[in-house]
């Protein structure tokens, strides 16, 4: 063979193999590409602010009034003034911003000068007292504790003994024959719970009161109390589950392995429910693992509207017929917002339109319920619709690096488009799932200091006593002495009306019984 036939059949061969290299340097710098977007986003998450804003004056959304020079052709379409109102945030003029109770005891301290200083030094006439002048400081004692004595009477007849003896009867109690009284139950579940402190932390804050408790007693303690106030829970899951608009979230939470030391992962779910676009109630969940089958079982017979992300088992529920499925927009926007090697104008404008519906969502939870879904219809869907052509025409162009964050973020809108506007209809539902998020918060913290669950009980005891808590907090109840007023009534209470004590409807009877009561002479209830 000839060198020129031979060098004719091996070009094919070098054509084929710079293919490949052409293959493998794309394939190498979709990688570089997608390690800088990791380094980035690393980066950030360590050394810098961890916000999702994007500020750029020139594209805000145009309201009345506002003049920030030249706007996008996109944005001179026929706008519509919405008017609302804020209220006005009280300046700080300098003076104590500490408040408190009116009536707090004072300990009344007097300060006089000497005896020989009240003489007149000219005149050596003793000096008149013209008036006193007052300082007033909030001071703390440490805590106090005290026994509660139970004395009863014992009667018996003289004449007829067998009748036996007659004593008054102890009161009610949570935890039979338990030498802590509801009050000091309600302040350990209101540490852990609320103030997130671990069992051990709690034992050193006795001892310094000389009040000496075992971990181990505080645990059992938590754990019976858990048990007791279950009804409460199953009536709290009922009224979260027959609402028409509820948000739902998981997070982990570790569990101790029993009899090793050594813990696994388990997870806790939140419903958040019970009526509005902030609903008052935060039902929390135990499961050992995060499989579909849980909020599937939950959820099995609800019907209304779920905000949820994009969890596997949600989308299950949204094929549900009864289940309307209203994705966050707020995950959305994070897919965005971590693209930073995308493309940077559609980027930019996606990231204006989401903003658009942001702020239009602030005007519209200010109006009322008729004057909201109006402005949704009007205003927010034309901004979803330009959204979704944006998204779709950007896929269709292709070009895209398949691992890109980019790519990624558009998929993952394209992937929600069809459910996205399913908020325009409800007044009550909304178009992130952030409730569930910040109903969850208080748990991402506890467990940063007690760390892990140790047993089943003690997760599902957690969930309930987590649920009455942070429903507490969220309508700004005491749960010291919310959870002191319950422990004492529920084993008596009617357990056909046990949503009474509900942490709503218990502010709302203690409300009504504050209203009630006869106001002093001289007082018109004017203030």
């Amino acid at each position: 063979m000839s060198d020129g036939a031979k060098n004719r059949a091996e070009i094919p061969n070098f054509l084929e193999l710079l293919q490949q290299k052409d293959q493998r340097i794309h394939a190498l710098e979709a990688d570089l590409l997608t390690l800088k977007e990791q380094l980035t986003w690393l980066q950030k998450q360590v050394f810098g602010v961890k916000n999702e804003r994007l500020i750029d004056l020139h594209d805000q959304l145009p309201l009345p009034g506002l003049d920030l020079g030249p706007q996008d052709a996109e944005t001179e379409s026929e706008q519509e003034e919405v008017h609302f109102k804020r209220r006005k945030t009280k300046k700080n003029r300098g003076k104590d911003t500490i408040t408190y109770p009116d009536d707090l005891p004072v300990k009344r301290v007097e300060l006089d000068i000497p005896a020989e200083e009240k003489i007149c030094p000219e005149t050596g006439n003793p000096l008149v007292k013209i008036g006193c002048e007052v300082s007033r400081k909030l001071a703390r004692k440490p805590e106090q504790f005290y026994i509660v004595e139970y004395v009863r009477p014992k009667y018996a007849s003289k004449t007829a003994p067998e009748l036996g003896i007659k004593v008054a009867p102890l009161p009610d109690a949570i935890i039979n024959r338990c030498p802590a009284d509801e009050s000091l139950l309600a302040y350990i579940l209101t540490a852990k719970f609320t103030d997130h402190l671990p069992l051990y932390r709690l034992v050193e804050i006795l001892k310094r009161a000389d009040v000496r408790i075992s971990r181990q007693t505080l645990s059992k303690w938590v754990l019976t109390l858990g048990e007791a106030l279950s009804p409460l829970y199953e009536a709290m899951r009922a009224e979260v589950l027959t609402n028409g608009a509820i948000f739902v979230d998981e997070t982990p939470i570790r569990l101790q392995v029993k009899g090793k030391s050594r813990c696994q992962q388990a997870y806790m779910w939140v419903y958040v429910g019970g009526g509005g676009g902030d609903p008052p109630y935060r039902f929390f969940e135990f499961q050992l693992n995060r499989n579909h089958e849980h909020p599937l079982k939950t959820l099995k017979e609800y019907q209304g509207f779920l905000h949820t992300d994009k969890y596997g088992a949600y989308e299950k529920l949204a094929k549900y017929e009864d289940i309307t499925w209203c994705p966050c927009m707020a995950h959305v926007r994070r897919k965005f917002v971590e693209a930073e090697n995308g493309d940077p104008e559609l980027r930019r404008r996606i990231l204006r339109k989401i903003r658009y519906l942001f702020m239009l969502e602030r005007v519209a939870w200010a109006r009322s319920p008729e004057e909201r879904l109006r402005i949704r219809q009007q205003i927010e869907k034309p901004i979803l619709e330009e959204l979704s052509e944006l998204v779709e025409n950007r896929i269709l162009k292709g070009g895209l690096l398949p691992k890109s964050n980019f790519s990624k973020a558009l998929n993952y809108y394209q992937g929600l488009a069809p459910s996205l506007p399913n908020y325009l209809s409800n007044p009550d539902a909304r178009l992130d799932n952030n409730v569930a998020e910040r109903a969850i918060r208080p748990l991402t913290i506890g467990r940063k200091n007690w760390l892990f669950v140790g047993s089943e009980d003690g997760g599902r005891a957690t969930a309930t006593i987590l649920s009455l808590v942070q429903t507490c907090r969220n309508l700004d109840i005491n749960p010291q002495e919310y959870l002191e007023d319950v422990l004492r009534r529920i084993m008596s209470h009617p357990a056909k009306q046990i949503h009474e004590l509900l942490p709503d409807q218990w502010l709302a009877a203690r409300s009504q019984q504050h209203d009630d009561m006869p106001k002093a002479e001289g007082q018109d209830g004017l203030g």
